[in-house]
């Protein structure tokens, strides 16, 4: 077992045998948000961790253990290959409505990736705040604006580099047991000319549906959309998998499937498999994601 498989799994064993949870959450400043009842409660962005943020003020890490076969049409350059990823995010209630969202880390290591090799190193780092404008916990909808930056520190080997500035704007909608999120954003390239495949501004759209089936399990359904603004140097898109702007004849569009086990209800425990709805030139293909969240 590797060191990036543990990281997943020691946030787990420690989530999972601590009892301690406080319906409202944690706020570092005032008080918290009222708590839900537990079918009420929306299971977290699955897929698409990067750019898929809801509207609600948390504090909880995220693990994250990604398996990416890439799209076997990707001009001959990555032949087939494959990657993973692991990370963790956390995510901090500064008071009931701001929210300090550190959400790009970890590691990234590609296997047999034709022009890339096996080539391994850091991502780049980012963080940011999120304001929730609109919480009407009576009726289940919520509202929010964030904003973030993306620091190029990563290691270019693994399509890292790239500083970017991030806007988006969340809504959540809950009917009781049946819970929708959306997420837009716009991402903003800083160094187009400086990083090593160039950069582009993209727009990048993300759905949300789940539903309580029961106090442990709730079934998971995500839609992404990755819409490049520009052209970049390579002739497909890096969608959230590298600094690939592609075109915007490259627009890539995704569907994901899983679900969430909570086993305590500070705990859920998450799986997904995402594939590319439509077929055109993009590093996407196909995707297993893993992940746990603790909220606190």
């Amino acid at each position: 077992m590797n060191n990036k498989t543990n990281t997943l799994l020691t946030v787990g064993i420690f989530a999972a045998s601590s009892s301690l949870f406080a319906q409202g959450g944690f706020a570092l400043f005032g008080e918290s948000g009222p708590g839900l009842n537990p079918e009420q409660r929306t299971v977290r962005p699955i897929s698409a961790p990067y750019y898929h943020e809801d509207a609600f003020i948390t504090s909880d890490l995220r693990a994250w253990y990604v398996e990416h076969d890439f799209d076997s049409d990707t001009a001959g350059v990555l032949n087939n290959g494959s990657a993973m990823v692991a990370a963790l995010q956390i995510r901090i209630a500064l008071t009931e409505r701001l929210q300090l969202v550190a959400y790009k880390d970890g590691y990234t290591e590609f296997d047999d990736a034709g022009a890339l090799r096996n080539d391994s190193g850091v991502n780049d780092l980012a963080a940011g705040l999120k304001w929730a404008f609109i919480q009407d916990w009576t009726n289940q909808f919520h509202m929010a604006a964030g904003i973030g930056y993306e620091l190029g520190v990563g290691d270019a080997d693994v399509l890292q580099d790239s500083d970017e500035l991030r806007l988006w704007i969340s809504a959540n909608k809950g009917f009781d047991r049946l819970h929708f999120g959306a997420t837009l954003n716009f991402l903003k390239a800083l160094d187009s000319d400086d990083s090593r495949f160039g950069n582009a501004d993209m727009m990048t759209l993300h759905l949300h549906g789940d539903y309580y089936l029961t106090e442990w399990f709730s079934p998971v359904v995500e839609l992404n959309g990755y819409l490049a603004q520009d052209k970049g140097v390579l002739p497909f898109s890096g969608v959230d998998a590298g600094s690939l702007p592609g075109g915007e004849e490259n627009d890539t569009y995704t569907v994901a499937f899983g679900g969430e086990l909570r086993i305590v209800e500070a705990l859920g425990l998450r799986v997904a498999y995402e594939t590319e709805l439509n077929d055109n030139v993009s590093l996407f293909g196909d995707r297993w994601t893993l992940s746990a969240v603790y909220e606190f």
